[in-house]
């Protein structure tokens, strides 16, 4: 369900979900996209949930606001020479080669990421570049995974894990506990993706956002909130280059 809360002159449109697991709590979150997700307890009243929405309204509005500000100012990708990159974390500049006489294919050299083909088509371009970002986050985040899974006294054995673009979510935990994780994460800075991770990890135990799972959080990635927040600010930048 949703419902409206009313900052000034603007209309908040804020989602509703039941979370069984939340006891006594109401949690907001701002989506990078701006979207506006309420968790309340299963057996909260509205006008409760409704209160305390309209008592965070100038905090829902500001941010909001800065993930509308912060989409506008996205530029459409061409695929073309110049164009800016990103391969976890830093900005990489695109070079296209045309040349019909080399193999076509996609190298990462010093800052650059160098795309050789016969014809420099911006739709062939874009493809050879998805193929090999989706090889590089197969194994990158894959590896990566392992390592962590290997570190947390709670997981048996390395689960599960595909890969699965999502608009919103950088990755899931399903209940039968396969990880799912977003391809676009090989963009962003390596603890970043850790942070997933761990996240997803957590839910291997808690699956749930309950205070358990933040205090197992918390024990595994003490600093996780900066991080978030980090990503967070990449996500518009990061997902608009999605490919």
């Amino acid at each position: 369900m949703s419902i409206i809360v009313r900052y000034g002159r603007d209309e908040v449109a804020c989602n509703v979900t039941r979370n069984p697991s939340l006891s006594d709590r109401i949690r907001i979150h701002v989506q990078p996209n701006g979207d506006v997700e309420i968790e309340a307890p299963e057996d909260e009243p509205i006008a409760k949930i409704r209160v305390a929405a309209q008592k965070r309204a100038r905090w829902m509005h500001r941010h909001q606001t800065s993930a509308k500000a912060a989409r506008s100012c996205v530029v459409p990708r061409e695929f073309v020479s110049g164009e800016s990159h990103f391969y976890l974390g830093r900005r990489h500049k695109l070079i296209v080669i045309e040349d019909s006489k080399s193999p076509s294919g996609v190298k990462l050299l010093r800052g650059r990421i160098q795309v050789t083909l016969p014809v420099a088509d911006p739709a062939a371009i874009k493809r050879r570049l998805r193929s090999w970002y989706a090889k590089r986050a197969t194994d990158y985040l894959g590896r990566k995974l392992e390592e962590t899974a290997d570190r947390i006294s709670w997981v048996s054995s390395s689960p599960k894990f595909k890969l699965v673009r999502m608009q919103t979510q950088w990755g899931s935990c399903s209940p039968e506990g396969s990880i799912l994780l977003n391809p676009a994460l090989i963009r962003v800075p390596r603890h970043c993706i850790e942070y997933v991770i761990t996240h997803e990890l957590c839910h291997l135990r808690e699956h749930n956002h309950s205070k358990r799972f933040y205090q197992l959080l918390d024990r595994s990635v003490p600093n996780w909130r900066s991080t978030k927040a980090e990503l967070d600010a990449l996500a518009e930048l990061v997902l608009a280059g999605e490919l």
